[in-house]
């Protein structure tokens, strides 16, 4: 009689890491309130950014000013959102998402206040970069916080409805630049008083945000990391959701997506051991073997998007009022085209979930073609504010799904920086394109002018198929 063999036993459960249970987890109401205290944030940084448009609108009577003093005003403040938007990816990855996203509100709120105060072009230009520094720095950083704390089925979603606060904030700064403006020779005073409120929010944010659970986890911080993601398993699910595994793999299809996450850490991680939590590698690593692709083609769409975005929206209440309408009807229509970026939004975060980052972005950026090169050719109210609602729709839409795309095809220790150099690129484009816009009216009038921004969106859309797809997957660590 022969002994019985012993039955194997079962290999013993892996429990899910701290990563892969935020990935589990539904849309609960920690989320919610991460997304709307994010999304306030951001939509203060938006109304910031469009005051300066109603604002040299009403300087330009006031102050006399004249077209090249117009684009510098605007100029400046986009040189700061490069250096800022740079070194804001950079000191994340250092020292935390929220530490810099509270510091950058309180940096860019005091310094719009300041603004007020300004009796010359080049006091208000000094102040403008400096609060640029703030306003660059934040948008990357804040849309790296909440994709690295969203659900990864819903994570693309979830960072558009963040940047649909953008056009929350837009809408703000032109209902504040059609009744505060032209109400008095001050009222672009009081508006950038108004303007100094993400001062006193920066507070709220400081105490009232989640660190990055991956972040946490980079830095050896693991205690904490454990209480932020059992804060938000503790948190009851919004409208009855349930959780839903996502996929392991961190990477997707398309050009370049199939450099696993241990390629792209590993060949990045050289000296600085990117990836390993140990040190963040740098602007160099972003251009290592596995990410240099991605890097070049979204650096590429961050560029020719902010060209036509800031080149069209900055100078469009004035090119209104150039056309013969008056101040308060240029502020007027400029808030009704405004209006349109909200349903943008919504269209591109239901879009990216359902067609995927790269084609959600490559069409809202070719409808942003078509729409600019309308705008261009519109004459009439009717044509104006047609076109001016589509290119806003469209433009929008495809800043929503360029903001879901960019933090996660990096991993956790290049997150911020590369999606903050991206940015600081484009801010570059945002420099250029006030500037362009006079010798360009001067020229050819508005019909080169879209015609230029509708060749830049094309040139974007282009670049962006180059982009991995990652809907659905879990991010690189």
């Amino acid at each position: 009689m022969t002994d019985a063999q012993p039955t194997p036993s079962a290999p013993p459960a892996v429990a899910p890491s701290l990563e892969g249970r935020l990935d589990r987890l539904p849309f609960t109401r920690r989320h919610g309130r991460l997304v709307l205290g994010s999304g306030v944030g951001w939509a203060l940084d938006a109304m910031d950014v469009g005051l300066v448009a109603f604002v040299i609108a009403a300087l330009r009577v006031q102050w006399d000013l004249d077209a090249t003093q117009m684009s510098w005003i605007a100029a400046t403040g986009f040189m700061g959102m490069a250096v800022g938007a740079s070194l804001g990816g950079l000191l994340a990855d250092r020292f935390g998402r929220r530490q810099v996203f509270a510091a950058t509100l309180l940096v860019y709120g005091l310094a719009t206040g300041a603004s007020a105060l300004a009796t010359t072009v080049a006091a208000l230009m000094a102040l403008r970069f400096v609060v640029g520094l703030g306003l660059g720095a934040e948008l990357p950083v804040a849309s790296t916080l909440v994709s690295e704390l969203a659900p990864a089925r819903i994570r693309g979603r979830v960072v558009v409805v963040l940047e649909a606060f953008w056009a929350v904030g837009w809408i703000l700064a032109a209902v504040i630049g059609y009744l505060v403006v032209p109400a008095s020779d001050d009222g672009w005073r009081w508006a950038l008083f108004i303007g100094a409120a993400p001062a006193l929010y920066a507070i709220v944010v400081r105490r009232g945000l989640p660190e990055s659970v991956r972040f946490l986890l980079a830095t050896g911080r693991h205690a904490e990391a454990e209480r932020v993601v059992r804060g938000f398993e503790e948190s009851a699910p919004l409208r009855g959701g349930t959780a839903t595994p996502a996929s392991p793999a961190p990477v997707g299809t398309g050009p370049d997506a199939g450099a696993s996450t241990a390629a792209v850490t590993s060949s990045a991680a050289t000296p600085d051991d990117v990836g390993t939590g140990r040190g963040t590698g740098g602007p160099r690593a972003l251009w290592a073997r596995p990410l240099r692709r991605r890097t070049a083609a979204a650096w590429t769409v961050w560029f020719f998007v902010n060209l036509s975005y800031y080149g069209a929206f900055v100078w469009l209440p004035s090119l209104l009022v150039s056309a013969g309408y008056t101040l308060v009807q240029s502020f007027g229509y400029t808030l009704v085209i405004t209006l349109a970026q909200l349903p943008g939004y919504a269209a591109a975060a239901v879009l990216v979930e359902v067609w995927g980052r790269r084609p959600t972005l490559a069409t809202f950026l070719l409808g942003s073609a078509v729409s600019a090169a309308l705008f261009g050719a519109a004459s009439g109210t009717t044509q104006v504010l047609v076109a001016g609602m589509l290119l806003s729709f469209f433009n929008l839409g495809a800043w929503g799904a360029l903001y879901a795309v960019t933090p996660e095809i990096y991993p956790t220790a290049l997150r911020a920086t590369g999606a903050g150099w991206a940015a600081g690129f484009g801010r570059i484009a945002s420099i250029i394109a006030p500037l362009s816009v006079p010798p360009l009216l001067v020229s050819g009038g508005p019909g080169l002018v879209f015609g230029v921004f509708s060749g830049a969106f094309v040139l974007a859309a282009a670049a962006s198929l180059a982009l991995p797809e990652l809907r659905g997957r879990s991010l690189a660590p």
